[in-house]
Formats: structure tokens, C-alpha cells, sequence
């Protein structure tokens, strides 16, 4: 339970409505549920779900290993979490591109994108990518696109073959991915202005740019790239980027000093955390089972305990789990009413 308002196909509605608006959208990654909340809630326009980064949070690298099974079961979890769109990274279609789209509509989210690389995919931002035949990526795209149950699912084009082959055969493969029913283009490892310029003038349908960093495209603002005509900006691993780096520092810290007084304040307190799952708001639950509210300047959260089953507290916090499927809640695996 999210308390989010909008289904599936509102999402898909507004979204659709936003791109005609010509004004760009900014779509964070997201590596789980809670980041998703926090893009939303700080106003961004959209959350984006990398495979990279998927597969990262499985701790291997990003070269097709992933199913598509893992990828959507975690998708799942991040778009419900929202009212903005999610669009998810599908890499080569999982090698069935109709179960592909179709699971990702069942699974709730807004469009995912498809590229041209062999199965054996590798990051859109190292060398020595390879890529298949025009016709080969123009019948997945096909595919793709008689697959959908709502025509207002984001079916996205990846072509990684400006690395590979140069800008002008990149263009041939744009206009035929576009003639193949392509809702939008991500011209991927562009590298600079110039370039992401070319495309928007050979180009006629929406496109989205991957300011992904450490990279081979120059870093742009969402301004640059508003002007030069593009429609969605994503920034796939940057928030994953900045948790590991700050859970880096941390361990190093209190292995260094044997404690964590020194960075507690470059820590998520208790209050806002519990401000970001929206804690207080499962009071309006039927059976209360957190009786609360979180107080300033307080560590904890303090706690009005209950009779029974849900009066159970650990290190002060009501161990329960909402389960939204079945319209249910449990505590340590037992039915409430139990």
C-alpha cells in the first residue's frame, strides 16, 4: 500500500499528454521502491529503471545476465510505488518481445526500451559493443509493438550503433525503427551537441537522451537538451551512484573509528525516513497498527502500544507488512486477524 491515486493507464494518459507539451521530462533512476518515492516527492517528472543498475544491486555486471523475471518483479515494485510514469530498461527483449511487453504492462509500468545489441549486450558506454542486423531489430520492433494491450505503452528504441558503426548508419536505423512503429528513439553514447543535434533533425518522432555519467556523451543541462529538441532526459545510475558512494565512505569511517558519531550527519534521520514511507498515514487503516507520530528532534519514533498480536514492538518499530494483492496484513508472516 502506496497511497499513490493513479493506475496503470492514467499514468500511460498523462504521459502520452506531457510529450505532446514539448517540454522536456526528467525521469532519475530509481534502484528501489523508497528512491522512487523520493523522485517524486522532490518533483521530478518521471522515474526511469536502468538495467545497469539492476544488475548492479544483484552485485553482477551489466551483460545480459539478468532475467526477465528479475527485472520485472523489481520494476513492479518501483512503478507501484509512484504516481509518476516508469519506464524500464528491457535490453534486448529478454529474446521473446512479446512476453516481454506484455509483462511489463501486467506489471504496471509506463514504456520500456529495446536496443540493437547482440544478447551479449554490454554497457551502452563501452567499447566494442556489437549490434545486430537493421531487419533483425526492425521485426522486434514490430513485435513489440502489435504486443501491446494499451496503445498508450512506450514502446523506445535503443540504438547503440553510433559506437559502432557512425552517425550517419545510426540515422538509417533511427528512420527505420521510427517506420517499424517506434513510439520514441534513445540514441545512446551520443557525444556531444552536435550530434544530439543531427538526430533530432533526422528524426521525427520523440526522443530521449541518457545523461549517464562517467561516459562517452558530454554531460548536458535539461535546458541544452530541451532546445535541442528532446523530449525525455534520464540520469540511469546517478542516485545509485551517490548511495554507494555515501555507503562507501560510511563503512571506511566506522571501521577506521570503530563507531558512527562522525557521520551521523551525513545520514537519512529516523523522522525523515519515516516521513518518506509515509508512516503516519496507516493510522487510517481499519486495524491501527501504527499509533504514532514522529516527533522533532527525536531519534525515535515513539509508540502507543496495543493489545495483543500488534501491541509486539522490536527496537520500537511495529514489525508488519501490508500486502496490497490481497487486500491483507500480516506481522511476521500471520494473518492480522490471526
Amino acid at each position: 500500500m502506496h497511497f499513490t491515486k493513479k493506475n496503470p493507464s492514467e499514468k500511460r494518459i498523462e504521459l502520452k499528454n506531457k510529450l505532446k507539451k514539448q517540454k522536456i521530462l526528467r525521469f532519475p533512476g530509481a534502484y528501489n521502491p523508497l528512491t522512487s518515492k523520493l523522485i517524486s516527492q522532490i518533483g521530478f517528472d518521471g522515474v526511469y529503471i536502468s538495467g545497469a543498475v539492476m544488475a548492479n544491486d544483484l552485485g553482477i555486471p551489466d551483460i545480459g545476465i539478468t532475467t526477465l523475471g528479475e527485472v520485472s518483479y523489481r520494476a513492479n515494485q518501483i512503478s507501484r510505488s509512484t504516481d509518476l510514469p516508469s519506464i524500464v530498461d528491457a535490453d534486448t527483449g529478454f529474446g521473446d518481445c512479446f512476453k516481454t511487453i506484455r509483462t511489463f504492462e501486467k506489471f504496471g509500468l509506463t514504456g520500456c526500451h529495446i536496443e540493437d545489441q547482440i544478447d551479449q549486450k554490454r554497457c551502452g558506454h563501452l567499447d566494442n559493443k556489437e549490434i545486430i542486423p537493421l531487419k533483425e531489430m526492425v521485426k522486434k520492433i514490430k513485435t513489440a509493438v502489435q504486443s501491446k494491450n494499451d496503445n498508450n505503452f512506450l514502446i523506445i528504441a535503443r540504438t547503440d550503433a553510433n559506437s559502432v558503426e557512425g552517425i550517419e548508419k545510426t540515422i538509417n536505423r533511427i528512420k527505420a525503427y521510427e517506420d517499424a512503429g517506434a513510439d520514441m528513439i534513445f540514441p545512446e553514447a551520443m557525444k556531444d551537441e552536435k550530434e544530439f543535434e543531427i538526430i533530432r533533425k533526422n528524426s521525427k518522432t520523440f526522443l530521449l537522451a541518457n545523461m549517464t555519467e562517467f561516459g562517452k556523451t558530454k554531460l548536458l543541462s535539461a535546458k541544452q537538451l530541451e532546445k535541442l529538441g528532446y523530449d525525455i532526459v534520464i540520469y540511469p545510475v546517478t542516485t545509485q551512484r551517490l548511495a554507494m558512494k555515501s555507503v562507501e565512505d560510511g563503512l571506511r569511517a566506522i571501521i577506521r573509528d570503530g563507531h558512527q558519531n562522525n557521520i551521523l550527519d551525513k545520514m537519512q534521520t529516523r523522522k525523515r525516513l519515516y516521513e518518506l514511507v509515509e508512516y503516519e498515514k496507516y493510522n487510517t487503516l481499519d486495524n491501527k497498527i501504527t499509533d504514532f507520530k514522529i516527533e522533532e528532534n527525536n531519534w525515535f519514533m515513539s509508540t502507543d502500544i496495543k493489545k495483543g498480536l500488534l501491541g509486539i514492538v522490536v527496537d520500537e518499530t511495529t514489525i508488519s507488512q501490508v500486502m496490497p494483492d490481497i487486500n491483507s496484513l500480516t506481522y511476521r508472516g500471520y494473518a492480522v486477524q490471526d
